[in-house]
């Protein structure tokens, strides 16, 4: 039974994950059943394993890919809950818990009577929720006059039955501590069965009681830990095994500071500075933002880019958390400074007066105020692209005649502004661009774009007709698509006396004409530019005027590069196919080779420093679901990748070696392609062994 299993542990160590050699996996069984046999622990005779068969695993999961036996073997998952938690009379702590697999059925944390121990971690602190601050009791001294919160040691485990356990606090309460004050137990757990299953299971649990057995009326909760994951798909940090929001907290507060740097770790602040990273005004002005971590590890985030605005503060305090609007209600200098950490609130400077405490902030600071710009906390954080005052832009290709091999196209569509009313000054926009893009030949992909500035159409029955100038080539085929761009400057009023210009831009329409098809087949959707907004708010790229990926790809298409504005002296180019682009933009820091795209004007994007905040594994953070897979549709053209290991690349292949650009992933990909065609999916394909899925399953 089990060379399955470990040829499915073998699959998933090409992800990066340790997995057994083929065959261990039976031998640690038959080692752990033999551990079993001759245990002390209590039996567990009459109880019958559950068999897993009802839990539903999705294809990103190794599991999904294991047997029913496997399953009931391994016991997949662990769920640690906090039962209870009381303070006796000496002081110490005591919490009651309770872990159990994905079935609920209880764990051995001996690793005994199930595969894998299970370690545990405390930490005990309690809140204020006047400032909603945690102070922690166990805490540790690092150093320099500095302490930072710690996990609990000396404390004792007593096992009441498998899956359920007792654990006393070595730490001491003092004899002052306050009764009538919300207190919370965090625990964290990791079940260690990397060597058996190829992965470790992680939990994490906050539990708040009042020792003086009253209900709990006060709790943290400024942020959700689905505000974090929107971004990081999963957060863990320390290893993986804190994931709970606030576990964060009770850790990361003002009690705690990094010893080498004198930087306080407290959340408020390092997040902030996290999330502003390069654009913060000390780095820009030539202090790098670190961190010194475990065992001396020098964590920099000078470089960090936030994909968004980063003055969009509700992407991350969302209005659903218990306290998710304190950051409009209760200023404060440690959270303000954090992102303007130029400010010293000392002397004032930076700021119109001295603040040395933060009695005063929301009396100028207040949530909303009556202007946009204004030094409300709402005021401050307009995002221009956002303000009230912009009328919009909204463009709509009605149809487009005369599309045919060697035909003039034209093209007919609509530009109003958000209240209905036409635009009529489109000779003054800064840009309007009509876009064509088609196949020629065999492949279904674009291989070339042609476009015409339709500043210059006419009004005819209160639509605009614009028509190219540029034929479509004679060996156009299939079905083309039309899509345009369009901008406009406008000045707002900021509250200074010139107004603050703004330029917005229409969403990109498209429209998709027949050439030589039948009737108009729409191009296929691989990405939702929803799910691109989840981390990029407002995606709106090449100054302003590019929003729909399906334009995109009329331009990044295979072959495509930065020739036209690449120096000389560093060629070959770089493909800008938009696989190619975006897999590798979003590899950044991981890529084994250098990814530099030369763009207008000849300005340099250099992408190797990029951090994608989530899991590249799971591809639909960004991709519709199966399209990702393999094989690829008939008729993709290939890639042309003179910067890579060899080119052309065929269509799969370069979606995979976009990210996975090693020698040795070339060399696989080219001994198994051929002019004419791809095999991946022999092995990768849907159903296979060494599916696309299994192979990025966690």
């Amino acid at each position: 039974m089990m060379n399955r299993l470990a040829k499915t542990l073998v699959v998933l160590a090409t992800v990066g994950v340790t997995a057994v050699p083929l065959g261990r996996a039976a031998e640690m069984k038959s080692a752990h059943q033999a551990a079993r046999a001759s245990s002390p622990v209590r039996a567990t005779s009459g109880r019958a394993v559950p068999s897993h068969t009802d839990v539903q695993y999705s294809t990103r999961q190794k599991e999904y890919y294991w047997t029913d036996e496997e399953k009931s073997w391994a016991r997949p998952g662990m769920t640690v809950e906090i039962v209870s938690v009381s303070i006796p009379a000496d002081r110490h702590p005591v919490v009651e818990l309770k872990y159990y697999d994905d079935l609920g059925q209880p764990l051995d944390r001996t690793g005994i009577e199930t595969p894998g121990t299970i370690s545990f971690s405390f930490v005990i602190a309690w809140y204020d929720g006047a400032i909603n601050q945690y102070t922690a009791y166990t805490v540790r001294s690092v150093g320099g006059g500095y302490e930072q919160v710690t996990t609990d040691s000396g404390g004792t485990m007593e096992d009441v039955a498998i899956g359920h356990s007792i654990y006393t606090f070595g730490t001491q309460l003092p004899d002052s501590y306050d009764m009538t004050k919300t207190h919370t137990v965090y625990v964290y757990s990791t079940r260690n069965t990397a060597d058996t299953l190829g992965k470790n299971y992680e939990s994490d649990t906050t539990f708040d009681f009042v020792p003086d057995g009253a209900a709990v009326t006060e709790q943290w909760g400024s942020m959700l830990k689905t505000s974090c994951n929107a971004c990081h798909y999963d957060l863990a940090l320390h290893g993986g095994h804190r994931k709970a929001i606030k576990g964060c907290v009770m850790c990361h507060q003002p009690q705690s500071t990094d010893p080498d740097t004198g930087n306080t770790v407290n959340f408020k602040v390092m997040i902030h500075k996290i999330h502003r990273g390069a654009e913060l005004p000390s780095v820009q002005a030539g202090t790098p933002y670190q961190i010194i971590g475990y065992r001396g590890s020098v964590h920099d985030y000078s470089y960090v880019e936030f994909p968004q605005d980063i003055r969009n503060c509700i992407h991350c305090h969302t209005p659903d958390a218990p306290k998710g609007t304190r950051f409009m209600t209760a200023p404060s200098r440690a959270a303000c400074g954090a992102c303007h950490d130029d400010i010293v609130w000392e002397t004032g400077e930076n700021h119109p007066i001295p603040q040395l405490n933060d009695d005063n902030c929301s009396d100028c600071h207040i949530p909303q105020g009556e202007y946009e710009f204004d030094i409300s906390v709402k005021g401050a954080h307009t995002i221009p692209l956002k303000s009230t005052q912009l009328a919009g832009l909204n463009m709509d290709i009605t149809d487009v005649t005369n599309v045919a091999p060697g035909g003039m196209p034209t093209v007919y569509f609509t530009l109003k502004n958000n209240d209905g009313s036409n635009v009529t000054d489109i000779a003054s926009l800064q840009t309007l661009t009509i876009r064509a893009a088609g196949p020629q030949g065999e492949t279904i992909d674009h291989t070339i774009d042609l476009s015409v500035d339709a500043r210059d159409a006419t009004m005819v029955g209160g639509e605009y007709m614009i028509a190219f100038t540029t034929p479509l080539p004679e060996d156009a085929t299939g079905t083309w698509t039309f899509s345009a761009d369009v901008r406009r400057a406008s000045t707002i009023d900021d509250g200074t006396d010139e107004g603050m210009s703004v330029t917005e831009g229409a969403f990109n329409p498209t429209y998709y004409a027949a050439v030589t098809d039948t009737e108009a087949e729409p191009r296929r959707t691989i990405v939702d530019m929803d799910k691109c907004n989840v981390c990029h708010d407002m995606l709106a790229l090449h100054g302003g005027q590019r929003f729909n990926t399906q334009e995109c790809v009329m331009c990044h298409r295979p072959n495509n590069s930065d020739e036209e504005v690449r120096p000389e002296d560093e060629m070959p180019p770089e493909s800008i196919d938009f696989r190619w682009l975006i897999h590798r933009i979003h590899t950044g820091e991981e890529l084994q080779n250098d990814f530099i795209v030369y763009g207008y004007r000849g300005s340099v994007h250099n992408y190797e420093h990029v951090v994608f905040p989530g899991q590249r594994r799971v591809c639909v953070t960004c991709h519709f679901d199966d399209t990702y897979t393999l094989p690829r549709p008939a008729g993709e053209a290939d890639v042309d990748t003179e910067r890579s290991y060899y080119s052309p690349t065929t269509p799969g292949a370069a979606a995979c070696l976009a990210c996975h650009d090693s020698i040795d992933a070339a060399a696989h990909a080219f001994v198994n392609t051929a002019p004419f065609g791809e095999s991946c999916a022999a092995c990768h394909g849907d159903g296979r062994d060494f599916s696309v899925e299994a192979v990025h399953a966690e």
